[in-house]
């Protein structure tokens, strides 16, 4: 188990447009391992390279929409790229890059992704809800874009209290 350092706002890595992973090899292998191992210590749902200082597309997101006898699903992202997305949902977000702070940001509430796993094999996810508001918060990460440039407003200590007490 490898904890990396969880990068925050003002870093250059985080606005800066991630490579593409073109050799699936141990040192991919063991980014991903290594931001699995970050994202679960964090208490986060989701990850990517460059919020530990990684300019590589790769991402992890926990998926949380899962039966109560159910395991949440880590689910490992190289290269991924939305292909279908409907719907709107508009919510709370925050991130791990910048803590403290949440927005309300407007997301799809179903979107379709195609990525690679750590072997190079291509695969499609859908997700909903929560899950996909996570691969568009992660995938706009690889881009250099981070979760306060879409915001609606930022949200006041005042509101996260009500938002809490609810």
């Amino acid at each position: 188990m490898a904890l990396r350092n969880i990068v925050t706002q003002g870093d250059p890595a985080l606005a800066k447009k991630c490579r593409e992973v073109t050799e699936f090899n141990d040192r991919i292998r063991q980014l991903i391992d290594d931001l699995g191992d970050t994202l679960l210590e964090s208490g986060g749902v989701g990850l990517a390279a460059p919020q530990v200082g990684v300019l590589r597309r790769v991402i992890v997101v926990l998926e949380t929409n899962v039966g109560e006898d159910e395991d949440e699903i880590l689910y490992e992202l190289v290269n991924p790229e939305i292909i279908e997305q409907s719907g709107e949902q508009s919510g709370p977000e925050g991130c791990l890059s910048v803590p403290g702070v949440y927005g309300i940001v407007t997301r799809p509430e179903y979107v379709k992704v195609r990525a690679y796993d750590r072997d190079g094999e291509p695969f499609e996810v859908e997700a909903h809800g929560l899950t996909a508001r996570c691969f568009c918060h992660e995938i706009d990460h690889l881009d250099g874009h981070l979760f306060t440039e879409k915001a609606e407003r930022i949200l006041d200590p005042e509101e996260l209290a009500e938002d809490g007490e609810e």
